[in-house]
């Protein structure tokens, strides 16, 4: 036994050792709110709601913009060769010909069955909608990060008390050596004693275990590296109350009027809504505005220019009395061709127009007939959705306030017990160590005790663990 005895002493001494290092919360200790920062900074899946969220609020803004006009500009070089038009005189020419083509157009939709505005509304509803999912995925990740912080209390407090157990039984075997070197008491009391000692190192070493897997837990939801010697601030009494509301309706009904994942629903649906009202646009005729400037460039264009003029007989004469003749005289102007300058055709060469279109749809393959098809299934998916949604929530309020109620009577439960075993045992060690009890009713009555005192604590972090739940679906989640 002495051998034995030992190894499960150094194991004590080394926890014990370990703890005296750890329960000390140093300066980089962690509170439950830097955590919660720190998991929503990293978390991935909050990211990408947040991308989900810009993505809605840019289509939103263009459906927003898709009420103004567009404009466009367009050029086009050309080269002709052969018999071909001249782009300029709209004649036929014989010859190489580069021209380039100039306009610019804008176009307004005056009406479209109101399709743009039912659009806006549509986009503008699931914009709403992401930016609820978004603090949804917040919400959940903050009830996640408390309940693995409480997690990490709870099993500090359990290592603390197998610590405290430990010291109890240490002390004892220590006191009983010394009775067993004068022959005061049985050898195997003091083997008894040993082994309750072994028995609290052990679960020294399961505690503390635990204590780390739960650290490593919380690490993964902060998504930051896993440090063992890691510190965490205890939370105060204010931030640990044990009073819920006696009413699952209540909180549901609270839960309704908070959590954003219900009204997310609710805008998703609305959202489907205007869309099915957009896509009946589609039915309607579109009336739009358009105007457009126009000019061109032509390499065959050219101009007459005046160079002098001179007086010419012309094949018409008349007859004189004595039979001559005496021809007509007129005056002929000289002129030579010359080329248009590529500046003056660009500003002497405009011509715009403007429309106003009116486009009826008669017949387009049902395309507009299947769209709100497609729209109306997506408006009964939505609304799906947003039913199972108040179920699924209705179901899980009911489930966590029955798990609360219990957590909250056995925690009560133990509360007394401990008080009742504590005062047992107390009896029982002034006996034992007045020599009248004996090692099996003082370990008996120990292992009572603390096993009542962990109970108490797991009871108690869960406890609020429960209530933590329960705000959540009220909306008063803190940390």
């Amino acid at each position: 036994m002495k051998p034995l005895s030992s190894c499960f002493l150094l194991c004590f001494f080394y926890a014990t050792k370990i703890w005296a290092q750890d329960s000390t919360f140093n300066k980089s200790a962690l509170t439950l709110q830097q955590c919660v920062e720190t998991a929503i900074g990293n978390n991935l899946g909050v990211k990408q709601s947040e991308l989900a969220a810009q993505r809605s609020g840019i289509n939103y803004n263009q459906a927003k913009l898709n009420l103004l006009p567009n404009l466009s500009g367009n050029i086009s070089q050309g080269l002709n060769q052969g018999r071909s038009i001249d782009p300029f005189t709209n004649t036929y020419l014989n010859q190489q010909i580069n021209y380039t083509n100039y306009s610019v157009g804008s176009s307004v939709v005056l009406f479209n069955g109101f399709s743009l505005w039912n659009t806006i509304r549509q986009n503008l509803l699931a914009f709403q909608a992401s930016k609820l999912e978004l603090q949804q995925q917040k919400d959940n990740l903050t009830l996640n990060v408390i309940l693995a912080y409480l997690q990490i209390l709870n099993n500090q407090e359990l290592v603390n008390q197998s610590r405290n157990q430990a010291a109890v039984s240490q002390e004892q075997v220590r006191r009983s050596e010394i009775l067993n070197r004068d022959g005061a008491i049985a050898p195997y009391q003091l083997s008894d004693l040993r082994g309750q000692l072994s028995n609290d190192s052990l679960s020294i070493i399961n505690n503390q275990n635990n204590l780390e897997a739960a650290k490593i837990a919380l690490a993964q939801l902060m998504n930051v590296p896993y440090q063992k010697q890691q510190n965490f601030a205890p939370l105060n009494a204010g931030q640990l109350s044990t009073s819920f509301s006696n009413n699952p309706e209540a909180i549901y009904e609270a839960a309704l009027e908070q959590l954003s994942l219900v009204k997310a629903s609710a805008y998703r649906t609305k959202s489907a809504a205007k869309g099915v009202s957009s896509a009946r646009g589609y039915l309607y005729p579109t009336l739009s505005l358009n105007a457009n400037l126009y000019t061109n460039y032509s390499s065959a264009a050219s101009k007459s220019v005046f160079v002098d003029s001179a007086r010419v007989a012309t094949g018409d004469y008349v007859t004189l009395q004595n039979g001559g003749k005496s021809y007509v005289m007129t005056n002929q102007s000289d002129y030579r061709s010359e080329k248009i300058s590529y500046g003056n055709q660009f500003k002497n060469n405009y011509s715009s127009a403007v429309t106003l279109g009116l486009q009826v749809p008669i017949f387009s393959n049902w395309f507009s007939r299947n769209r709100i098809a497609l729209a109306k299934i997506e408006l009964k998916n939505a609304e799906l959705i947003e039913q199972t949604t108040r179920i699924q929530l209705k179901q899980a309020v009911e489930q966590a306030f029955f798990n609360t109620t219990a957590a909250s009577g056995r925690y009560r439960t133990l509360q007394n017990q401990v008080v009742a075993y504590s005062e047992s045992f107390k009896a029982t060690e002034v006996k034992f160590n007045a020599g009248v009890g004996n090692s099996v009713d003082y370990t008996v009555a120990k292992n009572k005790l603390d096993a009542a005192n962990i109970n108490l604590i797991s009871a108690r972090y869960d406890y609020i663990l429960r209530m933590k739940i329960l705000d959540y679906y009220q909306g008063k989640l803190t940390w």
